[in-house]
C-alpha cells in the first residue's frame, strides 16, 4: 500500500482488534484462564520507587555526567518500568477494586516528576476502544505536530526529547475525554510534593537524576522506540506490532502490544503464555526484535514520521467485555 509521507492512512474499518479477539477465544478458550490479577504487581512498584529514591539520595552529591550516565542506563529503565506498572493499574490488573489500582498508579508515578497516571488511565482506554479516531485517541499524533516534526533526524529527534510535552498538549484535541477529576489531583499533590521534598532534603543533583529518568524513560533512548514499536506503519495496513526481544524482561512484556490489545484483561505476567497458546493468530504477523534498531531506524529514514499511522472516521466498536 503505497503512502503518502505527508498524510496519514487512513481505514474504513473498525479497530481491528476486537474481532480478532472473538476468532481466537472462539478457538482457544483456555485463554480465558490467563484472565487475572497480579497483586504481586504492587510489591513491584514499591520495590523500583524505592531503588529511584534510594538511587537519587546516592547520587546526591555526584558530578552532572555520572548523574547523566546513571540515569540513561538505570534510570531509563527503572522509569519504564513503572509506566509499565502505571497501565496494568489503568487496566485495573493488580487488584480488584478501581480504587487501589488508582492508588498503586499513583504511587508508581512518584519518580516520574510530572504526574501522568491518573490522567493517562482515562485517555488510555480510549485508545482501546477507539483506535486510530483522531478525536479520541491520544496516541496519534495532532496533525499540526506531525507537520512540524517532519521527516528529517532533527526534528524526530526534538520529538522525542519533548515527548511528555508532546502528549500533553494532545489532550486539547479530544474534547470527549474529561481532562481531570478528584484523583488527578491527589496524583499532583502527591508527585509535585515528592518533588519538593526530593529537592529540600536531597539536592538539585538527586533531583536531575529522576527528571532525567523521567525524560530518557520514554524520548531520546532505545526504549523511546516502543512507542514507535506499537503502531507506526512499517508493514502497512497492520496496524499494531509486537515486540520479541531481550528487553521485555526489563520492560515487564510491554512489547507483546498485539496479544495485549486482543486481551488487555491479561495481566503482562500472562501475556507470553497468549502468544503460546494461539500461535497461529501471532507468528504470521510482522514484529520487531530490537528496540535499538528501531530507534535508528525512526530517527534517520525519511520514510517513517509521525504520519505512519492509521486513522478512522468511524467511532469503531467497544472492545470484547472480558470476564474474570
Amino acid at each position: 500500500m503505497a503512502q503518502d509521507k505527508f498524510q496519514f492512512q487512513f481505514s474504513d474499518q473498525p479497530e481491528p482488534h476486537r474481532a480478532r479477539t472473538k476468532e481466537i477465544i472462539k478457538n482457544h478458550p483456555e485463554i480465558r484462564n490467563l484472565i487475572d490479577r497480579t497483586p504481586a504487581s504492587f510489591l513491584l512498584i514499591l520495590l523500583v520507587v524505592g531503588a529511584q529514591i534510594t538511587i537519587s539520595y546516592l547520587l546526591k552529591d555526584q558530578s552532572w555526567w555520572l548523574v547523566l550516565l546513571t540515569a540513561y542506563l538505570v534510570g531509563a529503565f527503572a522509569n519504564h518500568s513503572l509506566f509499565v506498572l502505571i497501565h496494568e493499574a489503568a487496566h485495573n490488573l493488580i487488584f480488584r477494586q478501581r480504587t487501589m489500582n488508582i492508588l498503586s498508579g499513583i504511587i508508581a508515578d512518584i519518580p516520574n516528576v510530572l504526574p501522568s497516571s491518573v490522567s493517562f488511565r482515562s485517555y488510555h482506554l480510549k485508545h482501546h476502544s477507539f483506535q486510530g479516531n483522531y478525536y479520541l485517541d491520544a496516541d496519534l499524533a495532532s496533525k499540526w505536530e506531525a507537520r512540524l516534526i517532519g521527516d528529517t533526524f532533527l526534528g524526530k529527534a526534538l520529538w522525542e526529547i519533548f515527548f511528555p510535552v508532546f502528549q500533553a498538549l494532545r489532550t486539547l484535541r479530544l474534547k470527549e475525554i474529561k481532562f481531570a477529576n478528584t484523583w488527578t489531583f491527589i496524583n499532583w499533590i502527591v508527585v509535585f510534593g515528592v518533588d519538593a521534598l526530593v529537592i529540600i532534603f536531597f539536592g538539585p543533583m538527586s533531583f536531575l537524576y529522576l527528571v532525567l529518568s523521567f525524560f530518557l524513560s520514554i524520548g531520546f533512548h532505545p526504549l523511546g522506540a516502543r512507542w514507535i514499536q506499537e503502531h507506526f506503519l512499517v508493514k502497512p495496513p497492520q496496524e499494531t506490532y509486537s515486540y520479541y526481544g531481550p528487553l521485555n524482561i526489563l520492560a515487564l512484556n510491554v512489547g507483546y502490544h498485539n496479544e495485549h490489545h486482543d486481551f488487555p484483561s491479561v495481566p503482562w505476567n500472562n501475556l507470553r503464555k497468549v502468544k503460546r497458546a494461539a500461535p497461529e493468530y501471532y507468528d504470521n504477523l510482522y514484529y520487531h526484535t530490537s528496540w535499538f534498531k528501531l530507534w535508528l531506524k525512526f530517527l534517520f529514514s525519511p520514510e517513517l514520521s509521525l504520519y505512519s499511522r492509521m486513522l478512522r472516521d468511524n467511532r469503531g466498536e467497544l472492545p470484547v467485555k472480558q470476564e474474570f
